[in-house]
């Protein structure tokens, strides 16, 4: 009976404990969005740069930093100034990529819609 109720306790202090999934969010549904960003960039491990760099494992690093890829000047410059792509800048830049990296060289005008942008995030983010 103690070993159901330890038992027990510990699913449920698990159960608590696990971060929630991130609310709106669908990772499958962000594959799909990445499909527009695809004539410019790749995402598999150890994939080629094209017009733009490969995105794999984009989340958590610093801007500019993809070895073989030639960055625009002020991409350069936010490398410099120690800039990572945490979830909140990458939102930021694929909804206006003009207003963080002004003269950068992506020709992107920008993802408005919240719940396609929230779903890219998450593929984003599943891509490590």
């Amino acid at each position: 009976m103690v070993r159901c109720v330890v038992s027990l306790a510990s699913v449920l202090l698990l159960a608590v404990a696990a971060p929630p999934p991130a609310a709106g969010q669908d990772a499958a549904a962000g594959q799909r969005v990445f499909n527009q960003c695809r004539a410019c960039h790749t995402i598999d491990q150890g994939g080629r740069n094209l017009v733009g760099p490969n995105l794999h494992g984009v989340v958590g690093r610093r801007a500019g930093s993809v070895e073989g890829f030639r960055y625009s000047r002020p991409m350069q410059e936010k490398r410099e100034q120690n800039f990572v792509w945490t979830e909140e800048n990458l939102r930021a830049y694929i909804r206006n990529p003009r207003a963080v990296v002004p003269g950068g060289s992506m020709s992107y005008p920008g993802l408005r819609n919240e719940q396609q942008l929230n779903d890219l995030i998450a593929y984003l983010e599943s891509q490590r």
